[in-house]
Order: C-alpha cells, then structure tokens, then sequence
C-alpha cells in the first residue's frame, strides 16, 4: 500500500553531549542538492524550531541535562506529529540527537491511547539509563526508559536532586510494553542497562547475529514478534554502523557496526510492513565528520532507498 510522507526536521541537540547534531538534516538536505537528489523536491518539510539556546547557558540539573527544555520539544514534537496523522502521513523525522524519540513516541502513544505500539530501535547504545544511573546526564541517553517509565533504582549510583526527580517524573510515561521493544546492533552498555535489558528480557540482535541468521530471518523474526501489535515506530541511529565503513560523522561512534548495505535492507524490508506509524533517523553530526559529509550522504542514500519503498 502507496504510504503518502510528512519529512519534519527536528535540529535539535539538547539531549547530546557533543555540539553538532542539530546540522544534521540540513546536511542529509546538502547531501541531496549535491547529488542532484530529487528525494526533497517538490516536498514540503516541516521544520520544528529548536531550543538550542539553552546550551548557551551553564547546566543546572546534571543528572538530566536540559530536561525542562527537553519537555517542551516534546510538546513541539506531538503537535507536528499529530498534524501529520490528522493529514493522513506517515511522519519521516530527521532529528539531531536521540532524545527527540521520546517526544516521538509520546506524539504516537497520545494519538493512538488504546493501540499496542512496537519499537524497533536500531542503535549502538541501548539508551535506556535514567538520571538515577546516567554516567554523564546527556539525555540522548535515556528516551527509552523515559518511554517505559522505568528508574532502575535497583542499579542507583548517583544521588539525584528532588527537583530532578520531580522533572524526570514528568518526563517518563508507560507509551509501550517492554515486551514490544526490539534492538538491533546495540553493542555498546554499561551495566546499569545490562542490568535492566536482563530484567526486562528485551531482545536485541547483535551485528554478528544478523549476519549468522541472515536478514530475512531476521525479518521474518521481527513480523512475528510484531504480529499482534497495532503500530511499529523505527528508530534508527546512524552509530548503528561500522564507522570505518561510513565516518566518524556521529557523536558517539562505536566499532564493529552494521554495513551500511546491511542497515539500508533491514530499514527497506521492515518499511514495507503495513504497521509502520513513523521512522526517524539521528545522530548525524557533520561537525564530527572525518570524511567531508560521507554520513550524510550515507545516509541519504539509505533514505532514499526508504522513501521509495514508502512510496510504491
């Protein structure tokens, strides 16, 4: 089925702890125009205004840096996204950091209140800490428990502040079951979230066992994991590849990722599922990029391949 796209460009970088992130759509857009790409013609893209000005300021709750502002960007987020539903689209968003998933997600949970939602996150990092847990406070680290609504108070290590804890209380929300939660390509945790990956029995699907099981397998794995499920929201952050093969243009690139091939069949084959609610791509940084803007351009090519699929 013909599914009809809303490209929203989210520049955020709130949630990072690396400057650069918020560049990234507009250098997937550069990459375009380059290319001669007419993936962005004759679109409209929405363009959601970003709180970046708060980095200009000292931080103020270190164990969810910028969570207030973070609030407020989801609050963007779900209007944008509830327009697109209300219009009939399928939302594309092209993000800065990861902690725009939330807000994402939230926009899907409020929308659809009696539906189950599947998440498929395909990430190096599990971003499942909390500010009971984070090692550094950059919430780009922590929308997945935000969306489960976990603190892991089992594995605490820092003595978090009451209004920090007043603003996380906020922030958390119960958008989908844990049961519902799929990784791919997440090789890089502490033991915080080992721990809570364990106790929550969430699968995840290292590189080398994509390989072994070959991707149709792993495609058919997924529709069966996601067979009762009314909805599937993608989330796919570039550090999901190797970046020897694509640059270190990410803020937290981790060795021994998936090919770029790789990524692109596993996003085009899991597009083509009818349940698909929205797909967002992170964590371009062209600030970090060794190779002029090879991730961008990576990365378009992979969106390309997504749109067309989308599309027939």
């Amino acid at each position: 089925m013909r599914k009809k796209i809303q490209f929203i460009f989210n520049p955020s970088e709130i949630g990072a702890g690396t400057r650069g992130a918020s560049l990234g759509p507009n250098a997937i857009l550069t990459a375009a125009r380059s290319k001669n790409s007419k993936l962005f013609l004759n679109r409209d893209v929405s363009v959601l205004s970003d709180l970046n000005d708060i980095l200009n300021d000292s931080v103020r709750l270190s164990f969810a840096k910028n969570i207030e502002e973070l609030m407020m960007l989801y609050s963007n987020i779900e209007k944008e996204i509830k327009k697109t539903f209300h219009n009939g689209f399928i939302p594309v968003i092209l993000a800065g950091d990861h902690s725009s998933a939330g807000g994402t997600i939230s926009a899907i949970s409020k929308n659809f209140p009696t539906k189950k939602i599947g998440v498929l996150w395909i990430d190096a990092h599990a971003d499942i800490h909390t500010p009971f847990t984070t090692p550094s406070g950059n919430l780009h680290g922590m929308p997945v428990a935000a969306c489960l609504g976990v603190d892991n108070l089992e594995c605490k290590k820092n003595e978090v502040d009451e209004k920090t804890i007043q603003q996380w209380n906020r922030l958390k929300m119960e958008a989908f079951d844990s049961d519902n939660l799929v990784y791919i390509a997440v090789r890089q945790t502490e033991k915080e979230e080992d721990y809570l990956i364990d106790k929550l029995n969430i699968k995840n699907y290292s590189v080398n066992e994509v390989r072994h099981i070959g991707i149709h397998k792993l495609i058919d794995e997924l529709k069966e994991k996601f067979e009762g499920l009314d909805h599937l929201y993608v989330s796919f952050d570039v550090d999901s590849m190797d970046p020897k093969l694509t640059s270190q243009g990410t803020g937290t690139p981790v060795p021994n990722g998936l090919k770029p091939e790789e990524a692109k069949e596993i996003l085009v084959e899991v597009c083509k599922l009818e349940k698909l609610i929205a797909l967002e791509i992170v964590e371009v940084n062209p600030c970090l990029d060794d190779n002029k803007n090879k991730m961008a351009e990576t990365t378009l090519e992979i969106l390309e391949a997504v749109i067309d699929t989308l599309e027939k």
